[in-house]
């Protein structure tokens, strides 16, 4: 009697590295097997890998934004906040920013049957160590051509914050009032009070925003959000 032999062939699926160059299927695939894995981007092509997060120079930033974000979104039905949520973008950049904002009815964005955004979101933010930084030059130049309409960007080393508008396909800088508070163009009422927000006054900046979020504008748009999605 004559044997068979099987040849069970299985495929290997490799892990990310730092620098791999990938199309954005296979870096899903790859991201995907490797779940004690907490965040990778693509970029332009590029896999970027972060380093472990650090306490007062990423994630103590990161926690004041969601504050502030936060408080904004729970008062705004109709707008969606997400926490490092990965963003098909385009087939070469998945990015997964520190916190977005995005408009749930008639956005520039939608989130798929797997659970992934895609599309632009209206507002993305990142906590940078400096602006040397790839989210002051690759990532932004990819946010910018994928239209997202606000990118704000936090700089620890330097202690500062840009927040920059799409004007005409190009990101122009939101300038501050006089008392250093900067106004979405997008979030009508999202109000940032810069100066206590890098000094880590959080009780100042909260009552700042709250002050927007009394706002007729914040009322007119909590109204065009509502007749959006009715």
């Amino acid at each position: 009697m004559t044997s068979l032999k099987v040849q069970v062939i299985t495929t290997q699926i490799l892990p990310l590295e730092n620098g791999d160059r990938l199309t954005r299927i296979e870096f899903e695939r790859r991201y995907s097997a490797m779940p004690k894995l907490k965040k990778a981007e693509l970029i332009e092509g590029i896999v970027y890998m972060a380093s472990p997060v650090r306490a007062k120079s990423h994630g103590q930033p990161h926690a004041a934004i969601m504050a502030m974000l936060s408080a904004y979104w729970i008062a705004t039905p109709g707008v969606s906040l997400l926490d490092n949520a990965t963003v098909r973008l385009d087939l070469d950049n998945e990015p997964q920013p520190d916190a977005l904002l995005r408009i749930e009815s008639g956005g520039r964005s939608l989130v798929s049957d797997d659970d992934y955004v895609e599309g632009s979101p209206e507002l993305i933010v990142e906590i940078a160590a400096s602006s040397a930084a790839y989210d002051l030059h690759d990532k932004k130049q990819v946010y910018r051509r994928n239209g997202v309409q606000e990118y704000i960007v936090w700089q620890i080393f330097e202690n500062k914050l840009d927040w920059f508008s799409l004007q005409s396909g190009e990101y122009v800088p939101l300038q501050p009032d006089d008392n250093g508070v900067v106004r979405s163009l997008v979030f009508p009422g999202l109000w940032l009070f810069v100066p206590s927000l890098l000094a880590g006054e959080m009780v100042k900046a909260i009552a700042l925003l709250q002050l927007g979020l009394n706002s007729p504008e914040h009322a007119q748009f909590i109204e065009l959000l509502a007749n959006k999605s009715s």
